[in-house]
Protein backbone atom coordinates (compact mmCIF):
# COMPACT_ATOMS: atom_id res chain seq x y z
CA UNK A 1 0.00 0.00 0.00
CA UNK A 2 2.83 2.37 0.81
CA UNK A 3 4.12 4.23 -2.18
CA UNK A 4 0.81 3.91 -4.02
CA UNK A 5 -0.60 7.28 -4.91
CA UNK A 6 -3.90 7.72 -3.16
CA UNK A 7 -6.47 9.83 -4.98
CA UNK A 8 -10.17 10.17 -4.29
CA UNK A 9 -12.23 10.79 -7.42
CA UNK A 10 -13.77 14.13 -6.61
CA UNK A 11 -15.13 16.74 -8.97
CA UNK A 12 -13.52 20.11 -8.33
CA UNK A 13 -15.30 23.19 -9.54
CA UNK A 14 -14.83 26.94 -9.41
CA UNK A 15 -17.00 29.07 -7.19
CA UNK A 16 -17.40 32.80 -6.82
CA UNK A 17 -14.38 34.92 -5.99
CA UNK A 18 -15.59 35.50 -2.43
CA UNK A 19 -16.14 31.80 -1.75
CA UNK A 20 -13.11 30.34 -3.52
CA UNK A 21 -10.54 28.79 -1.21
CA UNK A 22 -7.17 27.51 -2.32
CA UNK A 23 -3.88 28.48 -3.73
CA UNK A 24 -5.40 30.87 -6.23
CA UNK A 25 -6.60 33.29 -3.57
CA UNK A 26 -4.39 36.35 -3.48
CA UNK A 27 -4.39 40.06 -2.84
CA UNK A 28 -4.28 42.83 -5.40
CA UNK A 29 -0.60 43.19 -4.63
CA UNK A 30 0.04 39.58 -5.57
CA UNK A 31 -1.84 40.08 -8.84
CA UNK A 32 0.40 43.04 -9.58
CA UNK A 33 3.54 41.01 -8.87
CA UNK A 34 2.31 38.20 -11.12
CA UNK A 35 1.55 40.69 -13.90
CA UNK A 36 5.04 42.19 -13.66
CA UNK A 37 6.68 38.77 -13.69
CA UNK A 38 4.65 37.72 -16.73
CA UNK A 39 5.28 41.00 -18.52
CA UNK A 40 9.05 40.53 -18.16
CA UNK A 41 8.88 37.88 -20.87
CA UNK A 42 7.31 40.35 -23.26
CA UNK A 43 9.83 43.01 -22.29
CA UNK A 44 12.68 40.57 -22.92
CA UNK A 45 11.35 39.74 -26.37
CA UNK A 46 10.97 43.42 -27.27
CA UNK A 47 14.41 44.37 -25.96
CA UNK A 48 16.14 41.43 -27.63
CA UNK A 49 14.46 41.90 -30.99
CA UNK A 50 14.99 45.65 -30.78
CA UNK A 51 18.69 45.29 -30.02
CA UNK A 52 19.27 42.94 -32.94
CA UNK A 53 17.22 45.10 -35.31
CA UNK A 54 19.03 48.28 -34.24
CA UNK A 55 22.44 46.76 -34.91
CA UNK A 56 21.34 45.43 -38.30
CA UNK A 57 19.67 48.73 -39.22
CA UNK A 58 22.76 50.72 -38.37
CA UNK A 59 24.80 48.35 -40.49
CA UNK A 60 22.37 48.56 -43.36
CA UNK A 61 21.83 44.79 -43.53
CA UNK A 62 18.20 44.48 -42.45
CA UNK A 63 17.01 43.54 -45.93
CA UNK A 64 20.00 41.30 -46.55
CA UNK A 65 19.22 39.10 -43.56
CA UNK A 66 15.65 38.54 -44.66
CA UNK A 67 15.78 35.18 -46.41
CA UNK A 68 12.71 32.91 -46.49
CA UNK A 69 14.83 30.02 -47.79
CA UNK A 70 17.24 30.31 -44.88
CA UNK A 71 14.37 30.46 -42.41
CA UNK A 72 12.78 27.44 -44.07
CA UNK A 73 15.98 25.45 -43.78
CA UNK A 74 16.63 26.31 -40.12
CA UNK A 75 13.12 26.22 -38.67
CA UNK A 76 11.79 23.53 -41.00
CA UNK A 77 14.82 21.34 -40.43
CA UNK A 78 14.71 21.88 -36.67
CA UNK A 79 11.03 21.00 -36.47
CA UNK A 80 11.50 17.96 -38.68
CA UNK A 81 14.38 16.66 -36.56
CA UNK A 82 12.33 17.24 -33.44
CA UNK A 83 9.48 15.21 -34.90
CA UNK A 84 11.91 12.36 -35.47
CA UNK A 85 13.38 12.63 -31.97
CA UNK A 86 10.27 13.27 -29.88
CA UNK A 87 6.87 11.50 -29.84
CA UNK A 88 4.02 13.65 -31.09
CA UNK A 89 2.17 13.56 -27.76
CA UNK A 90 5.26 14.85 -25.97
CA UNK A 91 5.84 17.56 -28.57
CA UNK A 92 2.23 18.68 -28.39
CA UNK A 93 2.40 18.88 -24.60
CA UNK A 94 5.62 20.90 -24.77
CA UNK A 95 4.13 23.38 -27.23
CA UNK A 96 1.12 23.79 -24.95
CA UNK A 97 3.39 24.27 -21.94
CA UNK A 98 5.34 27.01 -23.77
CA UNK A 99 2.30 29.30 -23.44
CA UNK A 100 2.94 29.40 -19.69
CA UNK A 101 5.92 31.70 -20.23
CA UNK A 102 3.35 34.37 -21.14
CA UNK A 103 0.37 33.17 -19.13
CA UNK A 104 1.68 31.09 -16.21
CA UNK A 105 -1.73 30.73 -14.60
CA UNK A 106 -0.86 27.21 -13.47
CA UNK A 107 2.20 28.46 -11.64
CA UNK A 108 0.60 31.47 -9.98
CA UNK A 109 0.80 29.78 -6.61
CA UNK A 110 2.74 32.24 -4.55
CA UNK A 111 4.19 30.53 -1.45
CA UNK A 112 3.02 33.41 0.74
CA UNK A 113 -0.56 32.93 -0.50
CA UNK A 114 -0.32 29.19 0.10
CA UNK A 115 0.86 29.82 3.66
CA UNK A 116 -2.16 32.06 4.28
CA UNK A 117 -4.41 29.37 2.85
CA UNK A 118 -2.89 26.71 5.08
CA UNK A 119 -3.31 29.00 8.09
CA UNK A 120 -7.01 29.43 7.34
CA UNK A 121 -7.44 25.69 6.97
CA UNK A 122 -5.51 25.08 10.18
CA UNK A 123 -7.63 27.56 12.09
CA UNK A 124 -10.83 26.00 10.79
CA UNK A 125 -9.66 22.48 11.65
CA UNK A 126 -8.82 23.57 15.20
CA UNK A 127 -12.21 25.26 15.56
CA UNK A 128 -14.51 22.73 13.88
CA UNK A 129 -12.41 19.61 13.42
CA UNK A 130 -10.52 18.15 10.46
CA UNK A 131 -13.73 16.78 8.93
CA UNK A 132 -14.93 20.36 8.43
CA UNK A 133 -12.33 20.75 5.68
CA UNK A 134 -14.38 18.48 3.41
CA UNK A 135 -16.46 21.44 2.26
CA UNK A 136 -13.32 23.41 1.38
CA UNK A 137 -12.03 20.61 -0.85
CA UNK A 138 -15.01 21.10 -3.14
CA UNK A 139 -13.98 24.73 -3.67
CA UNK A 140 -10.33 24.10 -4.58
CA UNK A 141 -8.83 24.32 -8.03
CA UNK A 142 -5.54 22.72 -7.02
CA UNK A 143 -5.89 18.94 -7.17
CA UNK A 144 -2.63 18.35 -5.30
CA UNK A 145 -3.80 20.24 -2.23
CA UNK A 146 -7.28 18.73 -2.47
CA UNK A 147 -5.86 15.19 -2.63
CA UNK A 148 -3.63 15.86 0.35
CA UNK A 149 -6.50 17.19 2.45
CA UNK A 150 -8.69 14.26 1.38
CA UNK A 151 -6.07 11.81 2.61
CA UNK A 152 -5.89 13.84 5.82
CA UNK A 153 -9.64 13.65 6.33
CA UNK A 154 -9.66 9.92 5.55
CA UNK A 155 -7.24 9.35 8.41
CA UNK A 156 -4.18 8.10 6.54
CA UNK A 157 -0.95 8.10 8.59
CA UNK A 158 1.47 10.98 8.12
CA UNK A 159 4.23 8.91 6.53
CA UNK A 160 1.85 7.54 3.89
CA UNK A 161 0.49 11.01 3.10
CA UNK A 162 4.01 12.36 2.69
CA UNK A 163 5.07 9.40 0.58
CA UNK A 164 2.09 9.73 -1.75
CA UNK A 165 2.45 13.49 -2.21
CA UNK A 166 6.22 13.34 -2.70
CA UNK A 167 5.72 10.64 -5.31
CA UNK A 168 3.28 12.95 -7.06
CA UNK A 169 5.92 15.69 -7.00
CA UNK A 170 8.39 13.33 -8.66
CA UNK A 171 5.94 12.77 -11.51
CA UNK A 172 5.24 16.49 -11.82
CA UNK A 173 8.95 17.31 -12.03
CA UNK A 174 9.52 14.55 -14.56
CA UNK A 175 6.71 15.84 -16.76
CA UNK A 176 7.99 19.40 -16.58
CA UNK A 177 11.56 18.35 -17.37
CA UNK A 178 10.27 16.49 -20.40
CA UNK A 179 8.60 19.65 -21.72
CA UNK A 180 11.74 21.72 -21.22
CA UNK A 181 13.92 19.05 -22.82
CA UNK A 182 11.96 19.36 -26.08
CA UNK A 183 13.02 22.99 -26.43
CA UNK A 184 16.59 22.17 -25.42
CA UNK A 185 16.56 19.60 -28.21
CA UNK A 186 15.40 22.26 -30.66
CA UNK A 187 18.15 24.53 -29.39
CA UNK A 188 20.64 21.81 -30.24
CA UNK A 189 19.38 21.25 -33.78
CA UNK A 190 18.91 24.88 -34.89
CA UNK A 191 22.63 25.90 -34.98
CA UNK A 192 23.48 22.69 -36.83
CA UNK A 193 20.99 23.53 -39.56
CA UNK A 194 22.44 27.03 -39.62
CA UNK A 195 25.85 25.49 -40.24
CA UNK A 196 24.31 23.25 -42.89
CA UNK A 197 22.98 26.33 -44.67
CA UNK A 198 26.44 27.86 -44.53
CA UNK A 199 27.90 24.79 -46.19
CA UNK A 200 25.21 24.89 -48.87
CA UNK A 201 25.97 28.54 -49.52
CA UNK A 202 29.70 27.88 -49.78
CA UNK A 203 29.06 25.06 -52.24
CA UNK A 204 26.95 27.40 -54.35
CA UNK A 205 29.73 29.99 -54.27
CA UNK A 206 32.31 27.46 -55.41
CA UNK A 207 29.96 26.24 -58.11
CA UNK A 208 29.48 29.73 -59.53
CA UNK A 209 32.98 31.15 -59.28
CA UNK A 210 32.82 32.01 -62.97
CA UNK A 211 29.65 34.08 -62.43
CA UNK A 212 30.29 36.81 -59.85
CA UNK A 213 26.66 38.00 -60.03
CA UNK A 214 25.36 34.84 -58.34
CA UNK A 215 28.07 34.72 -55.68
CA UNK A 216 26.36 37.42 -53.60
CA UNK A 217 23.08 35.54 -53.23
CA UNK A 218 24.93 32.34 -52.39
CA UNK A 219 26.95 34.05 -49.67
CA UNK A 220 23.74 35.62 -48.35
CA UNK A 221 22.27 32.16 -47.79
CA UNK A 222 25.48 31.05 -46.11
CA UNK A 223 25.40 33.96 -43.67
CA UNK A 224 21.66 34.22 -42.98
CA UNK A 225 21.19 30.56 -42.15
CA UNK A 226 23.90 30.84 -39.52
CA UNK A 227 22.19 33.94 -38.15
CA UNK A 228 18.80 32.24 -37.96
CA UNK A 229 20.28 29.19 -36.27
CA UNK A 230 22.15 31.14 -33.60
CA UNK A 231 19.34 33.64 -33.08
CA UNK A 232 16.60 31.04 -32.67
CA UNK A 233 18.68 28.95 -30.28
CA UNK A 234 19.72 31.74 -27.94
CA UNK A 235 16.61 33.87 -28.24
CA UNK A 236 13.77 31.34 -28.49
CA UNK A 237 14.48 27.70 -27.73
CA UNK A 238 16.94 27.86 -24.81
CA UNK A 239 15.21 30.79 -23.06
CA UNK A 240 11.86 28.99 -23.27
CA UNK A 241 13.43 25.87 -21.75
CA UNK A 242 15.00 27.91 -18.95
CA UNK A 243 11.73 29.72 -18.22
CA UNK A 244 9.83 26.45 -18.05
CA UNK A 245 12.40 25.09 -15.61
CA UNK A 246 12.05 28.19 -13.43
CA UNK A 247 8.26 27.92 -13.43
CA UNK A 248 8.52 24.23 -12.63
CA UNK A 249 10.74 24.86 -9.62
CA UNK A 250 8.31 27.51 -8.40
CA UNK A 251 5.43 25.05 -8.59
CA UNK A 252 7.43 22.30 -6.88
CA UNK A 253 8.27 24.69 -4.03
CA UNK A 254 4.57 25.46 -3.64
CA UNK A 255 3.75 21.76 -3.48
CA UNK A 256 6.41 21.19 -0.83
CA UNK A 257 4.95 23.97 1.30
CA UNK A 258 1.53 22.33 0.94
CA UNK A 259 2.89 19.02 2.19
CA UNK A 260 4.36 20.59 5.31
CA UNK A 261 1.14 22.47 5.95
CA UNK A 262 -1.06 19.39 5.56
CA UNK A 263 1.08 17.33 7.91
CA UNK A 264 1.20 20.15 10.45
CA UNK A 265 -2.60 20.36 10.43
CA UNK A 266 -2.73 16.62 11.01
CA UNK A 267 -0.39 16.89 13.99
CA UNK A 268 -2.66 19.52 15.54
CA UNK A 269 -0.33 22.50 15.48
CA UNK A 270 -1.81 25.90 16.19
CA UNK A 271 -1.87 28.51 13.38
CA UNK A 272 0.91 30.64 14.90
CA UNK A 273 3.31 27.70 15.11
CA UNK A 274 2.29 26.59 11.62
CA UNK A 275 3.03 30.04 10.21
CA UNK A 276 6.51 30.15 11.73
CA UNK A 277 7.21 26.61 10.58
CA UNK A 278 6.14 27.20 6.97
CA UNK A 279 7.99 30.52 6.76
CA UNK A 280 11.17 28.88 8.09
CA UNK A 281 10.76 25.97 5.69
CA UNK A 282 10.20 28.32 2.77
CA UNK A 283 13.26 30.38 3.65
CA UNK A 284 15.46 27.29 3.95
CA UNK A 285 14.29 25.90 0.61
CA UNK A 286 14.87 29.21 -1.14
CA UNK A 287 18.42 29.36 0.24
CA UNK A 288 19.11 25.83 -1.04
CA UNK A 289 17.91 26.77 -4.50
Amino acid sequence: MKGLIYRRKTRFFATTQNDKIGVFQRSHFTFLIDFIMDFLTVIGLILGAGAVYTVMYQGGIVNLLYSPLSALLVFGGTFASTLISVPWSQLRQAIKASTFIFFPKKYRQQPEVIINTMLRLCEKSKRAGIDSLQDDIQKMDDRFLADGLQMLIDGLPADLIRDNLETEIVFIRRRHNTNASVFRTMGTYAPVFGLLGTLIGVVQVLKNLADPKTMGSSMAIAVTTTFYGIFSTNFIFLPVASKLNALSEAEILSKEVMIEGILSIQSGEIPLILQKKLESYLASRVRKR
